[in-house]
């Protein structure tokens, strides 16, 4: 069993990303396939925005940082059954040290919710 090393939740309103979509807030915050999921959201489109915003918050909550890194070193893809899944970049890779995160995003009404479990990798386990 892996032990768990971080823990990150982070919520984001839905109406707060409408405005956003789409824009240079996209452009300087997510990553190239963040961007065509996003494109392919059609109406649901502001509340995947904040699920990935959200998600993005609390996988750097899980490696024990704030905002210190590039938020384009942090992407969020989703799996053929739409699961989502943490790919880290450059110094989001490096505070990240072999370890895994385990991601799950969630809406209800105007929130959207994302937590994110860090587990020991072999670099880090005791």
């Amino acid at each position: 069993m892996s032990d768990v090393i971080g823990i990150g939740l982070d919520l984001c309103e839905i109406s707060r990303m409408e405005a956003l979509c789409g824009g240079p807030f996209t452009e300087r915050f997510f990553t190239e396939a963040e961007r065509a999921y996003l494109a392919g959201r059609g109406q649901a489109a502001a509340a995947s925005l904040a699920g990935l915003w959200a998600a993005k918050e609390a996988v750097l909550k899980a490696l024990g940082t704030g905002i210190t890194v590039p938020l384009r070193e942090v992407e969020i893809l989703h799996g053929e059954t739409g699961a989502p899944r943490v790919v880290l970049h450059g110094k989001a890779a490096e505070l990240a040290g072999g370890s895994s995160l385990h991601l799950s995003i969630t809406h209800e009404g105007n929130m959207a919710a994302a937590v994110c479990v860090r587990t020991a990798g072999e670099k880090d386990a005791k």
